[in-house]
């Protein structure tokens, strides 16, 4: 039988279905046939031991902590927004903390309920969320009740305490080196400081497996000084993306993406806006692209050049003339058409245009971008320049010179703070067999992985929520971190750390208020309002004028026109997914929130495009064997439209041998890589082997019976018609009775326009509503909890297809068909519109999920929350953990809704139409998801309603339901066309 994938079949229909999912649908095929109702009912076989079951779970369990062996001295903590008299048993309390990650804070607002913390959200005031979040941060709270973490410190496999590791740390040599993320902290950069005074010959690596030395290498040839760029989208009519997901991945991205989701609501009202992006691997930014380009990412730097030789011929290059790129250094015809017509566009949106890179790309097309933005005018308007927050931002020394200095016996000790180098350093540097040779070697870590049993003392790391610190964000202003909890085991935080070896004994606390109070002479009461705000007002970087160095742009110019490409080479892209660059392996969350885009769980696999697996034969499932020079990586095949051909994608971060649940999961794609700073590599040799393996994939659980659940349009046929799909909104016949709803009517908007898929909702209402994991067999059984998914829909080509991502939660139904068919009336509709689960009521017959088109109830099928005596700490107290064999779907945070009642009603007001935030709505960081009340003429969802854009999905069932969709419109070059 002749290979058939069913790619051939998609790619032979181009008269099929408007909008799929996936390549099987395209293709007329579906290997599944609604298995959630399948007669797959019975207990896990006997390959899944109660003991697998409480291990797979048990990171989604708030486990008791272990006490400390010694009681802390007490210290004052503040609430965000108003202070307590008392902490009230069951009143949430709010705090305002950071998180830092890749060296950078954001601003979070941690609540707190009896003690404990139990849901993380973005700080409405940080100028880094503004209010929303990612899954990291969403996510970052259930590393707190991680049952794997290190209790008390380990010296040579034996436990021990901290005042044996103390006099470890005092005797230790002059020559130590430290291994350390990217920091930011202030107080870092003072403990760090008065360690060289202690320790002459100490070095600082500050590593990170996917660095961005490229942004601050180019930012030093063409300005002559370590800058960071700052983009303004709200102010960009015109913005090209050249590799760069700024919507989900760069630092910055949740400011961007609120600034992108405005800027994009404005569409519809007369200021057009149009985004071009052009990347590898398909991205939450790229779904929300007007104009999508699946290019290789070795290719971008020609298109970043191929554009600045357009913007020349258009005579926009100013004070950088003299480095124009040859008119005869030709590209492929596509990136000639793309940049012809990017290039135009730009050009007529001068001063209000702007060109991103991401982090993953060379130093040569960072240059070009400067060039570019300087041509536009972009300067001080659609970004601007600032001094870096990052104490070492070209990294310092690095692990090259770290193995070079332990093979010429110069190290005394090594320390290694939160980092797992063995783990996701190149092979090449054999640090696992360089480290054994230092004399003394400390690890301070979370969980015991690769490095730490290298290491000769495990000292266990403190949760940033049992820790005091501080951070600046990307725009240098000085955020805070203050302990929600105290600490569960016997933990100490990197600064703890730092200073015991510049020989300090105070604790994080009194060095922090020592250092903020005595920089600027502030008083006890400036330095409590700092901290009970979360970040000092007005410390940002001012902005910086640069001046662009022509000779930079020639020379990468030059660079990128000799540069040459194999078309027959294939290229290897290692990606941030969603266990960022490994430290989220053990979050349970994570591991099993869909990926945006392949919409894979429980681990990682080559992402590529159709026509290259065509080229390959491969299929989704196979498993491939890849060959970069001497490194070899068994990983399967997963097809995803829109990926660039050429090209094979691989989330980094799995496959770790450390303790926790994300033990063996997927690979580990660093073993591939052959240089620190590397994010793509060109040249794979790449072979089908023998082996399949089953992917666990969210997309394919529910057919679509030949239905449009998503409506999108183009922005010059939606302001031609004024409205999208009239026939989703027009009111239904029925032979049901009207009844006039009286009071507040709960209902929600969702604007796929600005829903970029980035999943953040998601874990928010798992985190808020106690939805529990069921691992990866329970996935592929079509049983996962999530009672909010996201539907990621294609039009198009399956080369190049358009994307809408849309949220997909219960509908609360006016007319609710689950709701006459449930036999114990355990589902039924409350006044104000919300359709209600009454759980001791439920029995678990299911017809309920039988009879929703939306399919959007889910299932019990065991208990997933463990053995009843284990103590919840993380569970949310207001609302229920369900049993084994009970219905569970979105409640719209029904808990929140009542909490708001009952504060109007004391207070003796009626309760507001917006005072209720649902976590979805709160987490989402563009904004597409809007809560109210009907009732409200001038309210957000009325106004939502009114909109030509707003329809209900499968509104011809007459289920009438209170969720309510605004169309994706694009707004499409006619050069370049749909």
């Amino acid at each position: 039988m002749p290979f058939d994938n069913g790619i051939s079949r998609a790619l032979n229909s181009p008269l099929g279905r408007r909008y799929y999912r996936s390549l099987l649908e395209q293709g007329e095929t579906n290997p599944r046939a609604e298995p959630e109702l399948s007669s797959e009912a019975g207990e896990p076989g006997p390959q899944l031991t109660r003991r697998d079951l409480t291990a797979l779970l048990g990171a989604s369990l708030a486990l008791a902590g272990l006490t400390s062996c010694g009681q802390r001295p007490r210290e004052k903590i503040l609430p965000y927004v108003r202070a307590p008299d008392g902490v009230k048993p069951g009143v949430p309390v709010e705090y305002a903390t950071t998180m830092t990650l890749g060296g950078l804070g954001t601003g979070l607002i941690g609540t707190v309920q009896d003690g404990r913390p139990i849901k993380l959200d973005g700080n409405p005031e940080h100028p880094a969320s503004l209010g929303g979040s990612g899954i990291y941060e969403q996510a970052a709270l259930l590393g707190l009740y991680d049952p794997a973490r290190l209790t008390g410190p380990v010296h040579e496999g034996i436990p021990s305490d901290w005042h044996s590791a103390a006099e470890a740390i005092r005797g230790c040599g002059p020559r130590a080196w430290f291994v350390l993320p990217p920091q930011s902290s202030p107080l870092a950069a003072r403990l760090i400081e008065q360690i060289r005074l202690r320790l002459p010959w100490s070095r600082f690596v500050h590593y990170q497996p996917l660095p961005r030395h490229a942004v601050y290498a180019a930012a030093r040839g063409t300005f002559g000084r370590v800058l960071e760029t700052h983009y303004r989208l709200a102010n960009a009519r015109v913005a090209l993306a050249l590799d760069a997901d700024f919507t989900a991945s760069m630092p910055g991205s949740l400011r961007m993406a609120r600034e992108l989701g405005q800027r994009r609501g404005r569409n519809t009202s007369g200021s057009e806006s149009r985004l071009y992006v052009a990347e590898a691997m398909l991205s939450p930014t790229g779904s929300l692209a007007d104009q999508h380009l699946s290019l290789q990412s070795s290719r971008v730097p020609q298109l970043a050049r191929a554009v600045l030789q357009q913007l020349d011929q258009l005579g926009l290059r100013g004070k950088v003339r003299g480095a124009a790129p040859s008119a005869s250094s030709s590209t492929d015809t596509r990136i000639e058409a793309f940049a012809r017509a990017v290039a135009g566009d730009l050009a007529r949106a001068r001063g209000e245009a702007v060109v991103l890179v991401g982090e993953r790309q060379p130093r040569e097309t960072h240059v070009l971008a400067h060039a570019i933005n300087q041509a536009l005018g972009s300067f001080g308007r659609t970004l601007y320049f600032a001094e870096t927050p990052l104490l070492a931002p070209e990294g310092g020394s690095s692990l090259e010179d770290l193995a070079a200095a332990i093979a010429a016996s110069e190290v005394d000790a090594l320390v290694i703070l939160e980092e797992n180098p063995v783990f996701s350093a190149p092979p090449s540097l054999r640090l696992e067999h360089l480290l054994p040779r230092v004399p003394l070697r400390i690890h301070l870590t979370d969980v015991e992985n690769e490095t730490s049993r290298l290491c000769q003392w495990r000292l266990p790391l403190s949760h940033f929520l049992e820790s005091w610190g501080d951070a600046r964000a990307l725009d240098g202003t000085v955020s805070y971190a203050q302990p929600l909890i105290g600490a569960r085991h016997e933990s100490r935080s990197s600064l703890e750390l730092l200073a015991l070896f510049a020989g300090r004994e105070e604790g994080a606390l009194e060095l922090l208020r020592a250092l903020h109070q005595s920089d600027a002479q502030r008083s006890e009461a400036e330095w409590e309002q700092r901290l009970q705000a979360g970040f000092a007002a007005g410390s940002a970087f001012p902005p910086i004028d640069v001046t662009l160095d022509a000779e930079a742009v020639s020379s990468a110019v030059q660079a990128v026109s000799a540069s040459t490409h194999d078309d027959g080479a294939l290229e290897v892209n290692f990606t941030l997914g969603k266990v960022h660059d490994g430290r989220f392996v053990n979050n349970a969350w994570l591991l099993e929130l869909p990926h945006p885009m392949t919409k894979q769980c429980w681990g990682n696999a080559a992402v590529l495009s159709p026509a290259t697996a065509t080229r390959l034969g491969v299929e989704s499932g196979d498993v491939l064997e890849i060959a970069i020079q001497d490194r070899k990586l068994a990983v399967p095949a997963l097809i995803l439209p829109g990926h660039a051909d050429g090209a094979l994608s691989l989330d980094v971060g799995y496959g770790s041998a450390g303790d926790g649940l994300g033990h063996g999961v997927g690979v580990n794609a660093y073993v591939l890589r052959t240089g620190v700073a590397e994010h793509f590599s060109v040249g794979a040799r790449v072979e089908r082997t023998t082996m399949r393996v089953e992917l666990a994939l969210t997309q394919e659980h529910f057919r679509l019976h030949g239905r449009d659940y998503v409506k999108s349009t183009s922005l010059e046929e939606y302001r031609r018609a004024k409205r999208v799909a009239p026939e989703q909104r027009s009111p239904q016949r029925t032979l049901l009775p009207t009844v006039p709803a009286a009071g507040i009517q709960w209902a929600m908007s969702i604007d796929t326009d600005i829903c970029s898929g980035c999943s953040a909702c998601v874990v928010a209402c798992q985190a808020e509503n106690n939805v529990p994991v069921v691992g990866k067999r329970g996935v592929m059984q079509s049983r996962e909890m999530h009672w909010l998914r996201i539907d990621r829909y294609f039009e198009g080509d399956v080369n190049a297809p358009r994307v809408v991502n849309q949220p997909m939660l219960c509908q609360h139904c006016e007319k609710a068909p689950c709701e006459y068919v449930c036999p114990v009336n355990a589902t039924v509709h409350s006044p104000d519109g919300l359709n209600e689960m009454v759980y001791n009521r439920c029995i678990g017959t299911r017809f309920c999920s039988n009879n929703c088109p939306y399919k959007v109830r889910r299932f019990n099928w065991f208990d997933y929350s463990a053995e009843p005596s284990t103590p919840l700490l993380q569970k949310n107290p207001e609302v229920t953990v369900r049993e084994r064999g009970v219905m569970e779907k979105c409640t719209f945070c029904v808990q929140r809704v009542r909490r708001a009642e009952q504060r109007a009603l004391a207070e003796g007001r009626p309760s507001a139409a917006t005072e209720v935030v649902t976590a979805c709505q709160a987490a989402c960081p563009t904004q597409a998801i809007q809560f109210g009340s009907l009732a409200a003429a001038d309210g957000p969802i009325r106004r939502a309603r009114a909109d030509g854009r707003s329809y209900a999905a499968l509104h011809e069932l007459g289920t009438r339901p209170r969720v309510t969709y605004l169309a994706k419109v694009r707004n499409p070059n006619p050069e370049l066309g749909e």
